[in-house]
């Protein structure tokens, strides 16, 4: 092909430097209003989102403040529970060791009685062996 055989296309006009001015600052401008229209949207909505957060936080904090004071009373409770728990084991304990020692006692008394019991039977034995030998020598 030659040179020749190439359509010409027309050039389109060249714009003026007033109408390139023009639609530069009209692009320019709705570039800064979908801009700023978007990131103030987007602020916005990003600001009530913070201060709704902020009640329900608000009001999840005063719940968990009346739950703690609720768990330092049950805590309060079981403290008292195991408190008296202690108690009666201490006093179980006291029983125990006064049981014990009243099992020494009696022991100790069962042993004197069995002593006592022993010596008089041999007093016993001893008068009726002596009163047994005094009739004895008497009718003789």
């Amino acid at each position: 092909m030659s040179a020749s055989a190439l359509p010409v296309q027309p050039t389109p006009p060249s714009p003026t430097q007033q109408q390139t001015a023009e639609a530069r600052a009209a692009f320019t401008a709705s570039l800064l209003s979908a801009g700023t229209s978007t990131v103030e949207s987007d602020l916005k909505a990003r600001a009530g989102d913070l201060h709704a957060n902020t009640a329900a936080i608000d009001k999840q904090e005063q719940a968990l403040l009346k739950e703690t004071k609720n768990l330092g009373r049950e805590g309060d409770k079981w403290q008292k529970v195991v408190d008296d728990s202690a108690r009666g084991v201490k006093e179980t304990g006291d029983v125990q060791n006064w049981a014990e020692m009243l099992e020494r006692d009696l022991c100790v008394l069962e042993d004197t009685m069995a002593m006592v019991d022993e010596e008089a039977a041999t007093v016993k034995k001893a008068g009726a062996d002596g009163l047994a030998n005094g009739l004895a020598n008497g009718r003789r």
